[in-house]
């Protein structure tokens, strides 16, 4: 099974504290680029997301961007009534010290440390919800980028079954095209009525012939087109393989127009090009 560097993944959790959501993005590219956004309390995860990047890809340019929203705002203040008591008690021991004590202000006592009793949340506890929750959004992200794969398999399949199509469509018109072309070579030396060595004019047919002969570029583009299928079936990290590949198919195809002495040749080796370079675009989305 071969993947594509392309997909999409959102994972969200909500918790006490608040709702944790991660969003990644992966698109093509010639190496593996992680692009982290994460809020300031969150940095402490680079190095783990970055090692997980590394285990569970192997190309592409990936942007992962994690959300906080705290829930913390809003919610009833709790007050540590004992603490505040003995707090109280404690000033007024000392207020009897005093001959015009002022009066003590209730909001100082919330100010103390320890009367109000904070919600917070672990920093910890939220670090490991958060690379749990970037490992499940990564599988999604792994399984999208397989079911691409399996598109783009599929595309370029049909794409090959097209061209084996081109190749025996021409290697069946060789045979009629150089015959026509021998006829033509002939008829014109007919015209004009030149005597001519006919020993001399059947080598330079056979060497016509032999320049004109596109059976080994033919042979090689259905080479070719097995190995790549074989390499879409094997799967893995298939990229660079294919893009080799499509540069050998290109390269027969442009000799295959080289060689071209009819139009319907001409047009084969255009149709083959056109073929190939839309299985090249392709290419370029696998891992």
């Amino acid at each position: 099974m071969i993947h594509s560097m392309t997909a999409f993944a959102r994972a969200e959790q909500a918790g006490t504290h608040g709702t944790l959501s991660w969003e990644l993005r992966s698109v093509n590219h010639r190496y593996l680029e992680p692009h982290l956004r994460l809020p300031e309390s969150f940095r402490d995860l680079e190095g783990a997301v970055r090692e997980a990047l590394r285990n569970g890809l192997s190309r592409g340019k990936v942007e992962c961007t994690l959300r906080f929203s705290d829930d913390s705002t809003g919610k009833a203040l709790q007050v540590d009534l004992e603490r505040a008591a003995q707090l109280v008690a404690a000033a007024e021991s000392v207020a009897n010290l005093i001959k015009q004590p002022a009066a003590l202000n209730p909001l100082e006592v919330l100010g103390w440390p320890g009367v109000l009793v904070a919600d917070a949340a672990d920093p910890q506890a939220l670090n490991q919800s958060a690379l749990a929750l970037f490992s499940q959004a990564l599988n999604e992200l792994k399984k999208g980028r397989e079911r691409e794969g399996a598109e783009l398999a599929k595309l370029l399949n049909e794409r090959l079954d097209s061209i084996l199509e081109q190749v025996a469509t021409l290697r069946e018109l060789v045979p009629q095209m150089l015959a026509g072309q021998r006829q033509k070579i002939l008829d014109r030396c007919a015209d004009m009525q030149a005597e001519l060595d006919p020993q001399r004019l059947e080598q330079e047919l056979v060497i016509l012939a032999q320049k004109s002969d596109v059976a080994e570029e033919l042979d090689r583009l259905n080479t070719h087109v097995n190995e790549v299928r074989r390499v879409l079936k094997t799967g893995g990290q298939a990229g660079r393989r294919l893009d080799f590949l499509m540069q050998e198919l290109n390269r027969e195809a442009n000799t295959l127009g080289s060689k071209a002495f009819d139009t319907r040749s001409t047009q084969a080796a255009v149709n083959l090009k056109v073929l190939i370079e839309q299985m090249r675009e392709q290419v370029q989305n696998i891992e």
